[in-house]
């Protein structure tokens, strides 16, 4: 019997799950098979003694192959496996469901799509469109329910291989693969770099994953969590099962799947930040909270392994556990651009909910080490601050007078009852024994938590020191009381007005927003410089002015509340002068976040909140480090950074600078700007800090994370890296923990590699190289404006071929697809968000952000060339720069995946969604012309004419994928036909149908913005 640290407030009764009595009913698609294939019996002896030894059955299969062959033959087979028995369960639920007519329906349309697009059938695709236009309304949902939730099943299945694969790999012993630790670390250890030179390093790095609620996730929570179940009682079947726990957990499956049919897939109503600041706290309770501790002592583990002598102490010590260098961030709740929606309020809701979360675990923590810490001091000595420590307690009970552990964690818990009461105004679950004074901070919680780590260290407790409590101070350093950091964001234009208006008010300036840059900046330092207030307390001010002052109060008192780490980052959309900055300036010093003056060495200026621009177009790429000079050259300013520990952070927008300059300019613009950046403030001896704004999809950043910060320019990352998780994405990496723990291993030792190693991203050629670049992407602007934003006709083509105005429909988020409202005659390509954008593309299979212009470009370059032998040398250079430059070569990577997505037969069924035939037949035959030449020309620099040739997986997934997302787009098409022409008298229903077709689409491409 466990002893708790708390009093239970009630007990929960569990009802074991019922077992189905019926038989598993096979559809025609498992004709021949089951759902538990047998393996021959000298296959299954060396399975049953390798999972007798800690490896599972999907582990063992490295065991069974009889050669490296077979092995390499057979790797993929429990992904289809997966795959085909989720498939089974899912059509028999159809069945079940939805009658045998409508599983015969499903059935025959994915046998012929399967059959038109692996096979190449041409009768087969005609078929197939007969079959979808023939569709009632109720058929037409049901097909796309089913070809949706097969599309989520295949995710989940390819995920658990994933994880199955790299165990497979670790009980193999193979080499340390790229993106892990291990490989990093070697790779460290090789070029010289000493443990102590790493520990110093990390000390001073930081690294922020930061979730953000941009609108492009399509499922609701309830499917989420749904799917994390069925994920669950997946990776349950690579165990040694009997036959009735097999069958138990395939009746679970059965159970899971059902929920999802039966659950409304769609949201009915538009999601509220409250809906999305709780949908990213369930990826803590999935994740993170456990995966970051555990990454950081599996990183400890591994440094003391490479560098053995990092591992020195005294006796009975361990060495320093690691700075809490990998935290959160979050944008839920703070970011106000373009989101009206957002206010103080929900920035104090989204920090009392993760407050709320994070002191519930620490709570829950403390009530299972209370079981665990069972020691008597009959049995065992304890150190004098432990006995201090439980004599403090207020647990006086005679049953553990001589347990000091447990008492000292009762105590323990009692405060941080009081604390989480303080700080969320929640009682805890279990009640605390009494009523004690809080903690202070989360320090002083720590400090309690070291006492007893201590003494467990010193008295023969080591094995339980590096259990559960280990994890618990690893995650008070890494969370605190906050959780996460929680940034601010606001566009500029709305800091200007707000500044016009308190200027106005108190006769400082009638119009400031009609005035030059230099007016502006002297007036803002002017203002700095006074002692007393703008703000006036009787005055009437207008909405907006009233709402962002009272988001900078809000940030103060939430600082005072929970710590400094809550509220530290204020990012300044469409920064693109000195002014936009200095005006956040002066907003914090009128909330009491700016002490001292600009200049003054009497008392020099604090200022608590980091200003941090964030250059989103090529032209505000391009001023970035002429502004941020600016910056740094402020009277006193030296004071503002240093107080920032002389670190300065500025932020990069990859989806509006693509947007504006298409993906090869925005590239290359980036890197640009950051070199500069850097040679900037490395003259300036001031630490820069690059936070990234990526998006999911390459258009808008995306690509592999490990690629991504490899190719980042020598310099520019240095320790210390911050980079956004958008939308989708963020449940596709981090709702599998065991995906997400990898994925933010690969941030971590991709951040080591690109710091610690930085000659790999310089080749001897570079500064050719770059001349090439520039050249390339002054070409790919060029052909990419001229369609975007210089064709007559453009925007109406692309409103009317993809599904943007149904998804700006969509309840995806709580943020407006644009910046400004749109009716049909005033909507422009400029005022649309960067993601919906993206997201339309996607849907559509074009995927345009993520490839257009290259082609020309590469052409341009070489045509232009005098003669047949330049011709050769510039594709010469073009295939070493592919080799030997990181850079170009994760360009090149990641838009062949890109245009490995493209379908130039599905999105021709788009174009015919513009009634204006000449302005369709000129745009879709410009489109398919350049993605054709960005193949060709791909192909002639790599020498490779398939698609994802190096990355045969990829390759296949996407392949595979295919069959199954055809009838999605075309029943999309149908159905936007049917909504725009108001044929259909019920519109609700073709409406959802048009929103499950884009959910199912988004499924499959596993990035949809």
């Amino acid at each position: 019997m466990t002893q708790p640290v708390a009093r239970p407030s009630g007990r929960t009764r569990t009802t074991p799950a019922r077992k189905s009595t019926k038989s598993n009913p096979v559809p025609r698609e498992a004709k021949g098979t089951s759902a538990a294939p047998a393996k021959p019996r000298a296959a299954r002896a060396k399975l049953a003694v390798v999972a007798a030894n800690g490896a599972t059955v999907a582990d063992a299969a490295i065991a069974a192959a009889a050669s490296p062959a077979r092995r390499t033959a057979d790797k993929d087979l429990p992904l289809r496996e997966d795959i085909r028995f989720l498939g089974r369960l899912l059509g028999d639920c159809v069945r079940e469901q939805e009658g045998e007519a409508a599983f015969d329906l499903v059935e025959t349309i994915r046998q012929t799509a399967v059959r038109f697009r692996r096979e190449n059938d041409r009768a087969a695709g005609a078929e197939l469109d007969r079959l979808l236009k023939r569709l009632s309304r109720d058929q037409t949902n049901q097909v796309v329910r089913a070809f949706s939730y097969f599309s989520h099943l295949a995710n989940i299945a390819e995920d658990q291989h994933h994880n199955r694969r790299r165990r497979v790999h670790a009980l193999a012993g193979s080499p340390p693969q790229p993106g892990s630790l291990a490989r990093a670390l070697e790779a460290i250890d090789a070029a010289g770099v000493t443990g102590k030179q790493l520990r110093k390093f990390l000390d001073e790095a930081l690294i922020v994953p930061v979730l953000t609620a941009h609108p492009t996730e399509v499922q609701r929570k309830s499917i989420l969590d749904a799917e994390r179940e069925i994920a669950r009682l997946l990776a349950e079947r690579d165990l040694p099962m009997t036959a009735r726990e097999r069958d138990h957990n395939t009746a679970q499956l059965r159970a899971r799947v059902t929920t999802l049919w039966q659950t409304r897939m769609l949201r009915n109503n538009r999601l509220m930040v409250v809906d999305e600041i709780e949908n990213a706290l369930s990826y803590y309770r999935t994740t993170f909270l456990h995966g970051i501790p555990r990454l950081m002592a599996e990183m400890e583990e591994d440094i003391a392994a490479v560098f053995p002598t990092s591992k020195k102490g005294k006796a009975g010590t361990a060495p320093a556990p690691l700075a809490p260098f990998l935290q959160m961030g979050s944008w839920i709740g703070g970011d106000r651009d373009g989101n009206p929606n957002v206010t103080s309020e929900t920035l104090q809701h989204a920090a009392r909910e993760q407050s709320q979360l994070i002191m519930g675990w620490y709570l829950d923590e403390l009530h299972a080490l209370g079981a665990e810490l069972s020691m008597s001091s009959l049995m065992v000595d304890v150190s004098p601050e432990l006995i201090a420590l439980a004599d403090a307690s207020p647990d006086h009970s005679d049953h553990r007078s001589d347990e000091p552990y447990r008492r000292a964690l009762i105590g323990m818990y009692a405060r941080l009852a009081a604390t989480s009461q303080k700080l969320t105004g929640h009682e805890a679950q279990r009640h605390p024994v009494a009523d004690v004074a809080p903690y202070d901070n989360a320090e002083a919680f720590a400090a309690d938590v070291q006492v007893v780590m201590d003494s467990l260290r010193t008295h023969h407790g080591v094995a339980l020191a590096q259990a559960r409590i280990d994890a618990l101070q690893r995650a008070i350093a890494i969370f605190g009381f906050h959780l996460a950091s929680v940034d601010m964001r606001q566009v500029s234009d709305v800091h200007e007005a707000v500044i016009a208006e308190l200027f106005a008010a108190a006769g400082v300036e009638r119009d400031y927003a009609a005035l030059p840059e230099a007016r502006k900046r002297e007036l803002l330092l002017a203002e700095l410089r006074q002692p007393r207030l703008l703000t006036m307390p009787w005055h009437e001010y207008s909405e907006q002015t009233r709402s962002e002052l009272a988001i900078f109060a809000m940030a103060r008192d939430l600082r005072a509340r929970y710590g400094k780490r809550v509220a530290r980052n204020y990012i300044i959309s469409h920064t693109e002068t000195l002014s936009d900055l200095i005006e956040v300036m002066l907003l914090q010093k009128e909330s009491g976040m700016l002490r001292g003056t600009l200049g003054s060495k009497t008392d020099p200026a604090r200022m608590e909140l980091m200003v941090i621009p964030l250059f989103e177009t090529i032209e505000d790429l391009r001023n970035a480090a002429g502004i941020m000079q600016s910056l740094l050259d402020l009277p006193g300013f030296d004071s503002v950074i240093a107080h920032h520990g002389v670190e300065q952070e500025v932020m990069l927008g990859y989806s509006d600078s693509n947007k504006d300059g298409g993906f090869l300019t925005s590239n290359w613009e980036l890197y640009k700007a950051e070199l500069a950046l850097v040679k900037l403030f490395e003259a300036r001896r001031v630490k820069l800090r690059l936070f990234h704004g990526r998006g999911g999809t390459v258009g808008r950043g995306g690509g592999p994370t490990y690629q991504a910060i490899l190719s980042q320019p020598p310099g520019t990352v240095n320790g210390q890296i911050r980079l956004t998780e958008q939308g989708e994405i963020i449940n596709s990496k981090f709702a599998n923990a065991e995906i997400g723990r990898r994925n933010l291993e690969t941030v971590v030792a991709a951040t080591l590699e690109a710091s610690l190693l930085p000659t790999q991203n310089a080749p001897k050629d570079l500064e050719s190289f770059e001349g090439v670049m520039q050249q390339l992407s002054d070409r790919a602007f060029t052909a990419y404006r001229a369609l975007v934003y210089e064709t007559p006709g453009f925007k109406d083509y692309f409103f009317a071929t993809t599904p943007i105005t149904e998804i700006a429909d969509l309840n995806l988020g709580s943020r407006p697809a644009s910046r400004k409202l749109m009716d049909k005659k005033n909507r422009k390509i400029e005022d649309l968000r960067a993601i919906p954008w993206g997201f339309s593309w996607g849907q559509c299979r074009l995927l345009l952000p993520g490839w257009f212009g290259f082609g020309s470009a590469v052409k341009a370059l070489v045509d232009e060339a005098p003669d047949e032998k330049s011709r050769k040398a510039t594709v010469a250079t073009l295939r070493r720069m592919v080799k030997s430059w990181p850079f170009f070569s994760t360009l090149l990577s990641n838009m062949d995946m890109v245009l490995a997505k493209t379908d130039l037969a599905v999105a021709s069924r788009y174009a015919q969604l513009c009634e204006d035939t000449a302005l369709r037949k000129s745009v879709f035959a410009r489109i398919s012309a350049e993605w054709h030449l960005t193949s060709d020309m791909l192909a002639l620099i790599t020498g490779r004419h398939e698609r994802l040739a190096d990355n045969p997986l990829l390759a296949r997934s996407i392949k595979n994928r295919f069959a199954y997302l055809d009838p999605l787009n075309h029943l999309q098409v149908e159905l936007l036909k049917r909504y725009r022409a108001g044929k259909d008298g019920d519109d609700v229903r073709v409406r959802r149908g048009i929103h499950l077709t884009i959910n199912g689409v988004a499924a499959g491409l596993r990035n949809s913005g």
